[in-house]
């Protein structure tokens, strides 16, 4: 063999060696109460749980099956939430403790002190979890207004094309009403598309949640702000509830209940209608004579806006969330865990 080819040889039989003791180390097993891990960051079986606390129906036990998949289904929000909160980090966004102050006491509004400390207690949370999980929720609404809603925006040009393309629908051949209204189910819902995340997941919940938002628009907020901030409805929580014209043959077949809150109701009220097993605050904007509306008809403008601007913030507010997600290292152990688990519920969880 020449000096040459050995000292090739010798240099590969180096490498070689010197790449074996370089192979790191296998990384340490993961803590069984770690559920996932964003970026670095740990999302751990106990913030789950106190998620859980929060929204779970107390009055409706479930299956272990069906508790890890609500649970799991929890998890994912609160993989998007830590990017958010991350996000609002680097933003330098934060709730002022008045902000907080004022979700905590609507939080606990129509009940008295010791059945709201007793429903906690019931949940397995304290006054301390129920002001974080209020607080992560407000941050993280406050990066989505930030980063979608205020980006927003509806030309007049945009406005009128609308119009000129869809003036059949601005002919109405007999009278109508303008409608909105705000959702609220008493049971978790999978799709919830309003500002702040908020879903009543027990009668009690959504009994409460209609009382603060009666009191809300008593107060003067307006009813499209509420709509987005708290429907349960993803049709019509992106646009402020809106249901467009109405024509009165249709209100006049509606259920007893509805048809009655929209003929008897003056314009800008709002009326209270429960009916299978969902109540409905029903908001009426406007009584609208039969006849052709142009765009200088009031209201006609303002109407196309804010449909608009729902749709595209619907819309960018997907896609912002869907980036976030995909752009991040994410690893979801409790995922993992019922996979190998085919099906069961993972041992210790």
């Amino acid at each position: 063999m020449s000096r040459t080819l050995a000292l090739l040889v010798a240099l590969g039989v180096s490498a070689s060696a010197a790449c074996r003791s370089s192979t790191p180390p296998p990384a340490p097993p993961v803590p069984r109460d770690t559920w996932a891990v964003v970026d670095g960051r740990t999302i751990t079986r106990e913030q789950v749980d106190k998620a859980y606390g929060r929204v779970r129906d107390t009055s409706q036990p479930l299956s272990p099956e069906e508790e890890m998949a609500a649970k799991l289904s929890l998890l994912n929000e609160l993989i998007v939430q830590d990017l958010l909160l991350a996000k609002a980090s680097t933003l330098k966004i934060e709730v002022p403790a008045t902000e907080l102050d004022s979700a905590y006491a609507n939080a606990q509004k129509n009940i008295t002190p010791e059945a709201f400390k007793q429903e906690l207690s019931k949940r397995g949370l304290t006054e301390t979890d129920l002001r974080e999980g209020l607080r992560r929720e407000l941050l993280a609404q406050k990066v989505i207004d930030q980063e979608v809603g205020s980006k927003v925006v509806v030309s007049d040009k945009e406005v009128e094309d609308f119009f000129n393309a869809n003036q059949a629908q601005f002919n109405l051949p007999e009278d109508a009403f303008h409608l909105a209204q705000i959702i609220v189910t008493p049971v978790r819902d999978q799709q919830i598309t309003n500002r702040t995340g908020d879903d009543a997941a027990t009668p009690q919940a959504a009994t409460a949640k209609i009382s603060m938002l009666m009191e809300r628009l008593k107060g003067g907020t307006p009813f499209g702000d509420l709509a987005r901030d708290y429907s349960e409805d993803p049709e019509t929580a992106p646009r402020g509830g809106d249901l467009g014209l109405v024509p009165l043959s249709a209100v006049k077949q509606a259920p007893p209940a509805l048809r009655d809150a929209v003929l008897n109701v003056p314009v800008g009220s709002a009326r209270v209608v429960t009916q299978n097993g969902a109540a409905s605050i029903v908001f009426v904007v406007a009584k609208e004579a039969a006849g052709q509306r142009l765009l200088t008809t009031p209201g006609v403008r303002e109407r196309i806006s804010e449909g608009l601007k729902g749709r595209k913030e619907q819309l960018l507010r997907a896609a912002y969330l869907t980036a976030i997600r995909s752009d991040a290292q994410v690893v979801n152990y409790l995922a993992r865990q019922v996979v190998e688990a085919k099906g069961a519920v993972p041992a210790g969880s």
